[in-house]
């Protein structure tokens, strides 16, 4: 009964396992970004993000329809043009980045879906807005590992510099020219898990896998080292539990995902003993000399 209801849908469907292996590659690698952003006070610039890679996936299914290596070029190139116009307009006016931000995902996501119906169907703008992630091929599981191999090793290369950022960004930049190099590629990071994350998730979901887990994970451990693991297997649970859920009751299987993501962290928030809502009603008694 178990093994029906937990191994057999992985064991008799590839499908199911292609997407199995996928998430995980995508918690992998997302996990240890999506608890930097929380760090630092970026959450939403991730979610920003996401919507700003549309319009380069756009025109790469413009010109070659759902070609994996058009897509993603397209992707990344429109990601680092919104971050880089967003930056610069924050620090040559006096719009702040947040807002600046806000401004060229709103108008990236718009013409994003645009560009799409000039060519493509409601199936297709549903495909990039929600992807399909029980449609993995191999080139695109090639991407979502290489993606994963990308961030740990550029994470382990940048991990000291990178706490300091969180700690303090002014001493960083005070006692080392290392700050602006690592905040670029921290967020070029950023946007290549949005990017891999696009072609299981799609546009709109993307940065599910990234921040739920980690916001999740902050209920759980003070040390970064525990904050960055709970939040990768936290996303890897919600990878298998959202396939399995989707698989028994028909649900979209990226929606599935997500929810499954947010429950965990909803959980977290109400039981988390690092700061949670009955940690706070019941707090622990203190020991009296």
């Amino acid at each position: 009964m178990l093994h029906d209801l937990f191994i057999a849908p992985f064991e008799d469907f590839e499908f199911m396992r292609r997407a199995l292996v996928g998430t995980l590659a995508l918690a992998l690698g997302a996990g240890p970004v999506g608890v930097f952003l929380m760090l630092r006070r970026m959450s939403l610039t991730g979610d920003a993000m996401s919507h700003a890679i549309l319009p380069g996936a756009a025109v790469g299914f413009l010109v070659s329809g759902l070609d994996l290596f058009a897509m993603t070029a397209g992707g990344l190139i429109a990601g680092v043009v919104v971050a880089v116009l967003a930056g610069l307009v924050a620090r040559g006016t006096e719009l702040k980045e947040d807002a600046s931000l806000a401004v060229f995902y709103l108008v990236s996501l718009a013409l994003g879906v645009v560009i799409v119906s000039l060519r493509g169907s409601n199936v297709d703008l549903f495909h990039i807005l929600f992807g399909s992630v029980l449609a993995l091929d191999n080139a695109t599981m090639m991407l979502l590992a290489a993606v994963a191999s990308i961030s740990l090793l550029t994470l382990a290369v940048i991990w000291r510099p990178l706490v300091m950022e969180c700690v303090d960004p002014n001493f960083l930049r005070s006692v080392s020219g290392a700050g602006g190099p690592v905040h670029l590629t921290f967020l070029a990071l950023v946007v290549l898990n949005l990017v891999g994350a696009f072609h299981a998730l799609g546009t709109l979901l993307a940065v599910g896998l990234m921040m739920l887990p980690a916001a999740a994970a902050r209920f759980w451990a003070r040390d970064l080292t525990a904050l960055t693991a709970i939040a990768v297997v936290v996303g890897m649970a919600s990878g298998y539990a959202g396939l399995l859920i989707s698989f028994s009751t028909e649900l979209p299987s990226g929606p599935a995902i997500i929810l499954v993501a947010g429950g965990i962290c909803l959980v977290s928030i109400l039981f988390g003993p690092v700061g949670g809502v009955l940690r706070r009603l019941v707090p622990s008694h203190h020991l009296e000399a």
